[in-house]
C-alpha cells in the first residue's frame, strides 16, 4: 500500500514524521511513503537515516497550516500546504491513504472538501481505537461533531460496526451507547430516541447503554456518542493515565522502600504503560469519507506516526471504505 504523510503536521514537525516513516518502511508496514512538505528541510532530515530510496518520495509543498490558524479558511487559501497536497494525492489515486498529525479541524475540513462524503452519510465522525482491559474498543465520535441528531448517532453506530468488523475481523461486534446510566430511560431526549431505534435495528448488535466508568473494561466493541462527550471523555482518560504515572514516579522517588518495590514490579508497570500508551494506537480514522484519512495527535512522536501509518495501511487492506460505500449506498 502507498501512503501520503503530511510531514509538517505535528507540533515538532518534521522530525517525528520523518523518523516514523523510516521505521515504518524498515518494519515493512507499507510499500511506499510519500513525504509531503518543504523539500530542502526534508532532504536534510532524511540524511540522518539509511533507507530504501525507492520506497520513499518527497512531494514538495511550500506552505504549512499551523494549529493556531482557522482550519477552513487555511484549507481554501493554502492550496500548496503539506496537508492539502497530501490529501490531493489520495484524491487523485496516487496513494491509498493519507496520514496527518496536524490541526484536527483542518484535516477534517480538507478531507471532507477534497474527498467528499460517502453517499447517504450525513456527517463524518472521528473514530479512535481505545485500550481496555480486554479487547480494543472503537469510540466515535471523539470530536468532529459537537451537536448531533438521533440520525447522526445511528449512522455512527452503523459506521462503527463496519469499521470494527473489517479492521478487527469480528463478524457481529457489540455496540453500546455512552450514557449517564444503563437504563433505557436515562439521558437526553435524543439519546433515548437513539436507544429505542437501535434496539429495533436487526443489523446492529446493540447491547444497550454503557457508563463512562465501564469504558476501560472492554465490555463492548463499539461505543457511540456525540463529539462533545467523546472528546471530553477521551482527554479525561488520557489526563488521568498520565497523572497516575506521574504520581507513582514522584512517590517512588521519595521512598526507598517504594523504589525496591518498583524494581520488583517493573514488568507490571511496563506492561501497564504500554497498554495505556496512546502512541501505540497511532491515529484516528475519519469515518464516513470517500477515502482513508487518519488524524494523529499533534504531540505525536515517531512511534505514534509509525503506528498511524500502520493503521492507515491496515484500513486500506481491509477495504473498509468500499464496504461502507456498499452499505450506505444501498440505503433508500
Amino acid at each position: 500500500m502507498r501512503i501520503a504523510l503530511d510531514a509538517f503536521g505535528s507540533d515538532n514537525a518534521p522530525s517525528p514524521e520523518v523518523e516514523g516513516a523510516i521505521v515504518a518502511l524498515k518494519e515493512n508496514i507499507c510499500d511506499k511513503i510519500y513525504l509531503v512538505g518543504k523539500k530542502e528541510i526534508l532532504k536534510k532530515e532524511l540524511e540522518k537515516y539509511y533507507f530504501d530510496k525507492n520506497r520513499l518520495e518527497i512531494i514538495p509543498a511550500t506552505e504549512v497550516i499551523s494549529m493556531q490558524e482557522s482550519p477552513l479558511k487555511m484549507v481554501k487559501r493554502k492550496k500548496d500546504s503539506s496537508l492539502v497536497k497530501a490529501i490531493n494525492l489520495h484524491k487523485e489515486g496516487i496513494v491509498d491513504a493519507v496520514v496527518s498529525a496536524g490541526n484536527t479541524g483542518a484535516v477534517m475540513g480538507a478531507s471532507l472538501l477534497l474527498l467528499g462524503r460517502i453517499k447517504n452519510v450525513l456527517r463524518p465522525a472521528i473514530a479512535t481505537s481505545f485500550p481496555t482491559m480486554h479487547n480494543p474498543e472503537i469510540i466515535l465520535d471523539v470530536g468532529a461533531n459537537a451537536d448531533c441528531s438521533a440520525e447522526n448517532l445511528i449512522q455512527f453506530a452503523q459506521l462503527g460496526k463496519l469499521y470494527y468488523k473489517y479492521f478487527y475481523n469480528k463478524e457481529n461486534p457489540e455496540i453500546a451507547l455512552l450514557n449517564i446510566g444503563e437504563e433505557s430511560s436515562k439521558g437526553s431526549l435524543i439519546y433515548k430516541n437513539v436507544h429505542n431505534q437501535l434496539v429495533n435495528m436487526k443489523d446492529i448488535n446493540f447491547v444497550g447503554n454503557i457508563e463512562g466508568k465501564e469504558i476501560l473494561y472492554g465490555k463492548v466493541d463499539v461505543v457511540v456518542c456525540d463529539g462533545f462527550v467523546g472528546n471530553v471523555m477521551l482527554k479525561t482518560v488520557e489526563g488521568v493515565a498520565t497523572s497516575i504515572f506521574k504520581m507513582l514516579k514522584e512517590q517512588i522517588k521519595k521512598d526507598w522502600v517504594a523504589k525496591i518495590g518498583a524494581l520488583l514490579s517493573f514488568p507490571a508497570y511496563r506492561y501497564l504503560k504500554l497498554k495505556m500508551d496512546h502512541t501505540e494506537f497511532g491515529g484516528a480514522l475519519l469515518v464516513g469519507l470517500n477515502g482513508i484519512s487518519i488524524v494523529a495527535h499533534g504531540s505525536s512522536n515517531a512511534n505514534a506516526i509509525k503506528n498511524a501509518l500502520r493503521v492507515a495501511n491496515k484500513i486500506a487492506e481491509s477495504e473498509f471504505v468500499k464496504h461502507a460505500k456498499d452499505y450506505f449506498e444501498g440505503i433508500e
